[in-house]
């Protein structure tokens, strides 16, 4: 079965347009000042969303942002897929902890990003199971949340709502491990998406992979890679296949030579910085072409909020310029 339930929505009054540069500081701006004027009508944020899955054989939640004129016209729109950090991390971050709909109403606004959908998986086990997913299949097949998502989640979201549907239409997001997530996705499915923005990636190095405590590894790692592994036992073929370092030797780099698909940020004082500087490293020698930058800051969320309109303007390239086709 599938559902809707909308527990919470948003919609504010229409007011006139700002300048790009006042958008961006104003969307900079918008947890310290909660009654931000919009720039136009406001998009309508939906939580306690639910599509049905074959693969994982439950209903996924989902968060959901649909752009002002939504409700009012008939046209079909790109879609961005938010895919949220690890640990406590769930759908409605994006829009209660950072207040992205105010940035896209902003941008949209501005002319920055055009009109688009965001959609917000839950990338959590069912409750009771704490392991993470890091958005991907178990090495015993067990969960196979990465499947589920191209195989069953994309495709029930473009049906439900007015979505393009088309690769150049579909854009990736993500944060920590969602941002490891978002290229991963990209890199492995170049004719499914048009490009990804990545924010303070959890990319770890294989010396970083080896040097977790046990409990740590299991946790994050143990269902995707196998539990109570140790060491270069960690390095197996399911890390292999999920390590973006490894697969950027092996890919065909010519999707992504004419145009940087890729968008990595992440700030000076990342825990992950060395696995960011790794794949960026490692994307450059593959002749990947993609943009990479550091700034000051930290692992947290007044940085996530600050880097989402340099990531949306990096979504808006792609959806005006045809970075897909």
């Amino acid at each position: 079965m599938s559902f809707d339930h909308p527990d919470r929505q948003s919609r504010g009054s229409c007011v006139s347009s700002l300048t790009r540069r006042h958008a961006i500081a104003a969307g900079l701006a918008v947890l310290a000042t909660p009654l931000l004027p919009r720039t136009s009508c406001a998009g309508t944020v939906r939580e306690g969303n639910a599509l049905a899955s074959r693969t994982l054989g439950h209903a996924v939640p989902y968060a959901l942002y649909l752009p002002p004129d939504y409700e009012r016209d008939l046209r079909h729109y790109p879609v961005i897929y938010l895919l949220h950090g690890g640990g406590d991390g769930q759908p409605s971050d994006w829009f209660r902890l950072a207040g992205l709909d105010r940035i896209l109403d902003l941008l949209i606004a501005d002319g920055t990003l055009p009109p688009c959908i965001a959609v917000a998986p839950d990338g959590r086990r069912p409750a009771g199971d704490a392991r993470a997913t890091y958005f991907l299949d178990d090495s015993d097949g067990g969960y196979r949340w990465a499947e589920m998502f191209v195989q069953d989640f994309v495709p029930g979201i473009e049906e439900r709502y007015r979505a393009a549907g088309t690769a150049g239409m579909r854009g990736l997001m993500g944060l920590s491990m969602g941002g490891q997530a978002a290229v991963l996705n990209q890199l492995r499915h170049p004719d499914l998406f048009a490009g990804a923005a990545a924010l303070s990636s959890a990319f770890r190095t294989p010396q970083e992979v080896m040097a977790m405590d046990q409990p740590s590894f299991d946790l994050r790692f143990g269902a995707a890679f196998g539990a109570g592994l140790s060491g270069e036992a960690r390095l197996n073929e399911a890390w292999r296949a999920a390590d973006v370092v490894d697969l950027a030797k092996h890919i065909d780099p010519l999707p992504y030579r004419r145009i940087p698909r890729l968008y990595l940020d992440l700030a000076a004082d990342d825990p992950f910085f060395a696995g960011n500087a790794a794949v960026h490293i490692a994307l450059r020698d593959a002749g990947i072409l993609h943009r990479f930058q550091v700034r000051e800051g930290k692992h947290d969320w007044p940085y996530w909020q600050a880097a989402f309109p340099g990531a949306l303007d990096h979504m808006g390239r792609i959806f005006t310029r045809g970075y897909g086709e």
